[in-house]
């Protein structure tokens, strides 16, 4: 296992981690629409009725069939091929500019990595807002179609369209401050704990670096950040929908939050962790094993 300065040009990684991404983004696709749709049930209520992720997703098989679990996949895809790169890149640079050589990365701190993967994280997700947030509208509006409603939107162009005609183009950076809060979250937790996780496993000589190494170090880092990046994840889906049908439902991320609580108590902002985390840890699995195998089959270094 090799690490520190990696001489591979960044053309390659940018490629291999967005191949990497659109494996593990397709495979889990469906889980992620189940928790939006989770996430948004019970908003616009003021006695919200029960329900699970089982039902949600029995239910979007009866009504739409398999192509309704993939209910706005492309922009989901379009966001990676920016996010993921510029996340994972960013965290690998810091971490080897800061340290220089392998000895340095292995004695890094928790902290410093989180830190690392947190501003990472924030700085991709400011890039990758816009297709994000067409993701979330095309799969919520899939819900609209699901309940014999007209959909809003035909597509994710035209998604993008309307978005910019109705809300102007500063429109498609709607809820960047709680997915900004978010994605540092979900990077703190994700990137630090899988890179402190594997490496762990990896010296105690319970794994070599293998698969085996990375289904655990992904297993931790994906419940990891589930915990932290759950309530910013709630507020985050509804501020993006909020105005979507031309009704302002939330004033600013701390009315949604509040308003949240209040309404469906304190629990809601954990609504949908268990498909949150069945979704984080098998797309890590997915993505790290793709990667660390493209990574290898090109030549490069582990990560």
């Amino acid at each position: 296992m090799t690490h520190g300065a990696d001489p591979a040009p960044t053309h390659k990684k940018i490629l291999l981690t967005s191949l990497a991404a659109m494996v593990a983004e397709a495979g889990t696709f469906p889980i992620d629409l189940t928790k939006t749709r989770l996430q948004l049930h019970g908003q616009s209520l003021s006695a919200p009725s029960s329900t699970n992720a089982f039902r949600i997703a029995s239910d979007i098989l009866r009504r739409q069939g398999i192509p309704g679990l993939y209910q706005g996949l492309f922009p989901a895809i379009i966001r990676h091929s920016f996010y993921t790169p510029i996340r994972i890149l960013s965290y690998e640079n810091l971490r080897n500019l800061m340290v220089g050589d392998e000895n340095g990365v292995s004695t890094m701190s928790l902290p410093i990595k989180a830190l690392i993967g947190g501003a990472s994280g924030a700085f991709a997700q400011i890039v990758a807002s816009p297709a994000d947030l067409v993701k979330v509208r095309m799969q919520a509006d899939g819900r609209m179609a699901s309940q014999g409603l007209k959909p809003i939107y035909s597509g994710s162009i035209d998604a993008l369209s309307k978005i910019v005609a109705s809300e102007g183009y500063s429109g498609l950076w709607k809820g960047v401050i709680p997915n900004i809060q978010r994605a540092f979250l979900v990077n703190m937790g994700e990137l630090a704990c899988y890179d402190h996780a594997k490496r762990l496993v990896i010296q105690n000589g319970i794994a070599d670096d293998n698969i085996y190494a990375h289904t655990m170090a992904s297993t931790m880092s994906g419940l990891c950040a589930t915990s932290l990046s759950c309530p910013a994840d709630v507020v985050k889906t509804r501020m993006m929908m909020n105005e979507a049908d031309g009704k302002s439902v939330y004033r600013s991320s701390y009315h949604c939050l509040v308003k949240t609580i209040r309404i469906e108590g304190l629990k809601a902002l954990w609504k949908g962790f268990f498909p949150t985390w069945a979704r984080l840890g098998p797309w890590q699995f997915l993505f790290w094993v793709s990667y660390e195998k493209f990574r290898r089959a090109a030549g490069m270094s582990s990560f």
